[in-house]
């Protein structure tokens, strides 16, 4: 949840984009009725400093993280700005790193890059995704590579766990949660997709942040970077290293 202000969460502002840390716990847009999201944070943030909340500012949300997931987004202030942003999505030049911990023995075969590719279906009335046969309707491909950064042994079970580095090149409902989980590496953390497949999760909150975020700035073409550490229980214990 928030705690203090939310100018404590903005890492760069300029006229045409606003990059920010989600925490975990908080909801990209459309929280349920009473709790506030990020993006009305962000247009309250707006509206004061353009004179006290007269009119409704222009904020585009490009890309979301789920709820429990922490980490870095931008979204953009001007039409134009967001129309760029996009594209780079689209044309998959905006990169986007992932650090997730898991308890799944299979991280442990050495530390060379992996590729996972799956096909996904989304089931709209549960909320979750799953690996499905590629010709089955609605089924989309998903992919992503990871590699094993580090491991260390867990403070209150004595298990071992591993960081993870993840890159995706898709971006599937709940992606990395649901492949992860299916090549035996749930999430640490993850009740939705780790509970039935017989491997640790721990007892922490969902171990997943988005920790790099790459993109050209839709104004002046330079290329913009942003990291950050994750904050997550299920992080303490191993050493992070720089992204």
């Amino acid at each position: 949840m928030f705690s203090g202000k939310i100018e404590d969460y903005i890492l760069f502002e300029d006229k045409e984009i606003i990059v920010c840390r989600k925490p975990a716990g908080i909801a990209v847009q459309n929280a349920r009725i009473g709790a506030m999201d990020l993006e009305s944070s962000l247009k309250n943030y707006l509206a004061m400093q353009d004179g006290g909340g007269r009119r409704i500012p222009y904020l585009a949300v490009i890309h979301r993280l789920d709820q429990p997931v922490e980490g870095i987004l931008v979204f953009g202030k001007t039409p134009e700005a967001a129309k760029s942003l996009s594209a780079q999505i689209t044309a998959g030049k905006m990169e986007k790193i992932y650090l997730a911990v898991t308890y799944g023995k299979q991280a442990e075969a050495g530390k060379k890059e992996k590729v996972l590719e799956d096909y996904l279906k989304k089931d709209g009335k549960s909320n979750t995704s799953s690996v499905v046969n590629a010709h089955t309707p609605g089924a989309k491909k998903a992919r992503l590579s990871y590699e094993v950064l580090g491991e260390a042994v867990d403070a209150i079970s004595g298990k071992k766990k591993w960081l993870l580095r993840i890159h995706l090149d898709t971006g599937r409902h709940h992606q990395i949660r649901v492949q992860m989980a299916h090549a035996g590496m749930p999430l640490a953390g993850d009740r939705k997709y780790g509970a039935g497949t017989n491997v640790t999760i721990g007892a922490g909150s969902l171990a997943l942040c988005a920790a790099s975020l790459t993109f050209l700035h839709p104004v002046t073409g330079k290329v913009m970077k942003f990291v950050t550490k994750p904050e997550g229980a299920e992080f303490k214990g191993i050493s992070i290293p720089q992204m």
